[in-house]
C-alpha cells in the first residue's frame, strides 16, 4: 500500500505551509548557477499544487521570496523576477484544470510593475475556482506583516474606533495578511535547515514542523505524503496532556 493510501482523509491539514529551501545547492551540485536551480523548483511547485489539490487540502502557502531576499544578487533577484513572471503565464491553464484559485501574501508594491500584472491578472483568473487556494509569499517577512498589522490597530486606537483593551488576538489575526484563513497545522521546510526564516511567526504558533533532506527540486508527491503521513501520527494537544485528550 502506498503511503497516499495510507493517508487518513479526515485527518489531513487544511492549511500547509512550505519553506521552498534547497534551489541553490541543487544547481551548484550540478555546476550550474542558482537560477537554474529555481527553475527547476517549479517542478516541484507544480508537483506539490497537483498533490495538494487531489487530497481536497483547502490552503498551501509556500515562501518564494521574502523581504530579505532583496539583498541577493541583483543578477539572481533579476531571474527571479522574470522566472516569477514567465511561471505565473504558463502555469495558469495547470491551476485552471485543477480548480486551484491563487492568492498573494506580502507587500506587492515592491514587486516589478509586469510581476505585478501578470499576478493580479492570474489571481483574477482563478478567482472563480473553489478548490485548492495557493497562496505565493512575495516580498513577505512576518515581522514586516506583524507590525502592518500593529500600526493599523495602532491607527485604529487614535481614531477612537477601539480602546486598548478592545485589542485582542483575535483583532491581531484579523490584521494579518492571511485573515479569513485558518491557521497553517503544518510547515514543511526543505534542504535540512531547521529555521522558520520570518515565515508566518504568529499563524504557525501550534503548527507542526516538519524537515526533511530534500533539496526543493527532487521534492515531489511522494515527499509530500511522507511529511502529511508524519503529521497524521503526531498527538496535537494545544496546551493540554494526552491523558486529557483521551477523556
Amino acid at each position: 500500500m502506498s503511503v497516499k493510501d495510507q493517508l487518513i482523509k479526515d485527518k489531513l491539514p487544511q492549511h500547509i505551509a512550505i519553506i521552498m529551501d534547497g534551489n541553490g545547492r541543487w544547481a551548484k551540485k550540478r555546476g550550474n548557477s542558482r537560477v537554474f536551480g529555481h527553475k527547476n523548483g517549479v517542478r516541484a511547485v507544480r508537483a506539490v499544487t497537483e498533490a495538494a489539490a487531489e487530497l481536497q487540502i483547502g490552503y498551501v502557502t509556500l515562501y518564494a521570496f521574502s523581504t530579505e531576499n532583496w539583498n541577493r544578487p541583483k543578477l539572481e533577484v533579476d531571474a527571479l523576477m522574470s522566472l516569477l513572471v514567465s511561471t505565473i503565464s504558463s502555469e495558469t491553464k495547470t491551476l485552471m484544470e485543477n480548480n486551484v484559485r491563487l492568492g498573494v501574501i506580502g507587500c506587492i508594491d515592491n514587486l516589478p510593475k509586469d510581476v505585478r500584472r501578470k499576478l493580479m491578472q492570474c489571481i483574477e483568473d482563478t478567482s472563480n475556482n473553489t478548490g485548492l487556494t495557493l497562496n505565493l509569499a512575495l516580498s513577505y517577512s512576518s515581522r514586516w506583516e506583524m507590525t502592518e498589522a500593529v500600526k493599523k490597530i495602532a491607527l485604529s486606537v487614535k481614531n477612537n474606533e477601539i480602546e486598548p483593551e478592545d485589542i485582542s488576538p483575535e483583532m491581531i489575526s484579523n490584521n494579518l495578511t492571511t485573515s479569513g484563513m485558518p491557521d497553517p497545522e503544518l510547515m514543511i521546510r526543505t534542504s535540512g535547515e531547521l529555521r522558520i526564516s520570518n515565515f508566518l511567526l504568529w499563524q504557525l504558533a501550534y503548527a507542526e514542523l516538519y524537515f526533511c533532506d530534500t533539496l526543493w527540486p527532487d521534492f515531489g508527491k511522494e515527499d509530500f505524503y511522507l511529511a502529511l503521513s508524519d503529521y497524521q501520527n503526531r498527538e496535537r494537544r494545544f496546551g493540554k496532556t494526552s491523558e486529557q485528550l483521551k477523556k
